[in-house]
C-alpha cells in the first residue's frame, strides 16, 4: 500500500499546473482522504477518472486531527493493500492543512508515504519575494483583529531581523486588505513586505518592497483573493 499526497490546483482553472505523472496516479485511484469531499470530488472528476465518481470513497479530516471515519478508512485500505489518496483544499496536502495527521499514521504503520509534485503557494511567493529563502517560517495565520495583528507583525518583524529569517503567513481574501494597512502602519519603513495573490490563476499579483516604497507608491486596494504576506528585515 502507499499514501499518495496529490497536490490540487491553488487557482480555478489551473489544472494545468498539476503534472500528467500526478494526474495519472490520482486518476487511477479510488479512496481518498480530503480536506474538503467536496472541492475533492470535483478536483477528481476533472481527471477523468478510470471509475465512476460514485463508486469511489471520500472521507474529511477535520483540522489538525484523524476522525474517526477517516482512520477506518485508511486501516481498511491497508489491511485490502490498496493505495490511498490524500488532497488538501488547495495546494500540496500536509502544509497548512489538516493532511500531516493522516501521514502521521501511515509512518506509524509502515505505510509507504508518496509526495507529489504540484503547486504550493508559499513557495511559490517566497521565490518570487526576493526576500530571504535560505531561512523563512510559516505562521499560518495571525490575530484577525486590527490591534493584536499590530502586535503580531512587530513581532514578525523582531524575528526577522533576530534570525535573518524570512516571516510567512496567510489570511483569508476578505481581510487582505486590512492586513496591507496594518502592516504599512506598523512596520519599520525598512522592512520588506510582500504580498502574492491568486498565485497561477488569472489575478495573479506578486509585490515585494520596502515599507517605505509602499508608501510612496500608488496603492490599489487588493482583491478579495487568496493572498500568501511575506516580510523580512535584515539585523
Amino acid at each position: 500500500m502507499t499514501l499518495f499526497l496529490i497536490p490540487t490546483p491553488i487557482a480555478e482553472n489551473a489544472l494545468h499546473t498539476i503534472p500528467p505523472y500526478a494526474q495519472e496516479i490520482a486518476r487511477g485511484l479510488d479512496v481518498f482522504i480530503v480536506e474538503r469531499a467536496k472541492t475533492a470530488r470535483h478536483f477528481i472528476k476533472s481527471l477523468n477518472p478510470s471509475r465512476p465518481i460514485q463508486e469511489m470513497i471520500f472521507v474529511e479530516l477535520p483540522e489538525n486531527q484523524i476522525s474517526d471515519d477517516a482512520e477506518k478508512t485508511f486501516l481498511e485500505a491497508m489491511n485490502a493493500g490498496k493505495d490511498v489518496g490524500l488532497l488538501s483544499e488547495a495546494g500540496c496536502p500536509g502544509v497548512a492543512d489538516p493532511g500531516a495527521a493522516i501521514v502521521a499514521l501511515a509512518h506509524r504503520e509502515g505505510v509507504k508515504v508518496v509526495p507529489l509534485v504540484g503547486p504550493s503557494s508559499l513557495l511559490l511567493a517566497l521565490m518570487a519575494s526576493g526576500m530571504n529563502g535560505q531561512r523563512f517560517a510559516f505562521y499560518g495565520y495571525l490575530s484577525p483583529k486590527r490591534p493584536e495583528l499590530a502586535r503580531d507583525l512587530r513581532r514578525l518583524e523582531s524575528l526577522a531581523r533576530q534570525h535573518d529569517q524570512t516571516q510567512i503567513f496567510i489570511e483569508t481574501p476578505y481581510r487582505s486588505q486590512m492586513v496591507l494597512e496594518v502592516a504599512l502602519e506598523h512596520l519599520a519603513a525598512d522592512t520588506w513586505f510582500g504580498v502574492a495573490q491568486d498565485l497561477t490563476g488569472a489575478g495573479e499579483m506578486v509585490r515585494s518592497l520596502p515599507v517605505r516604497d509602499w508608501k510612496k507608491g500608488e496603492r490599489k486596494a487588493l482583491e478579495k483573493l487568496p493572498a500568501v504576506f511575506l516580510l523580512y528585515r535584515k539585523s
